[in-house]
């Protein structure tokens, strides 16, 4: 990028030093105004592709980071969902430990708790439940990963 600002700063003096030259010769002299005209519009050229270059440049990477930036947005996205997976997996599982502590606390007692059973059986239930919606949301981020690659392919 600063190359071309280089170019352009150069091709824009050349400009000026030629159009300075034009401006003193005036009438006097065609052939080197015939020539000093070609030089000059042969910068202009150069100076109007060294502009298009750098606006193709110019978007090219505005495009790459609004798709950068949309990448973000869903990485974060998917980070939050993640997140909040990992909670309710922690919180399913402090439940099934207490629960299933209760359970053999009543079963060392020789206490047959029928609802220690049920709640037990339930929070394993749920357990399952958030590691299979975890597992889901690992499947989706993969195959997100992958489409892209598949599509080039």
């Amino acid at each position: 990028m600063n190359d071309i600002a280089e170019f352009e700063r150069r091709i824009v003096g050349a400009l000026d030093r030629a159009s300075q030259a034009l401006d003193q010769l005036g009438a006097g002299g065609d052939g080197d105004t015939t020539q000093l005209k070609a030089e000059l519009e042969a910068e202009r050229v150069a100076n109007q592709q060294l502009e298009e270059r750098v606006r193709a440049i110019k978007e090219k990477q505005e495009t790459m980071v609004a798709r950068l930036e949309s990448e973000v947005a869903d990485l974060r996205a998917a980070l939050q969902t993640r997140d909040a997976e990992v909670q309710q997996m922690r919180s399913v599982n402090d439940a099934l430990r207490e629960s299933n502590a209760d359970l053999r606390d009543a079963n060392a007692q020789g206490l047959a708790e029928p609802h220690l059973v049920n709640k037990s059986m339930m929070s394993e239930l749920e357990s399952l439940r958030a590691q299979r919606a975890a597992d889901r949301t690992e499947i989706e981020d993969i195959l997100a990963t992958l489409d892209p690659v598949l599509q080039e392919a």
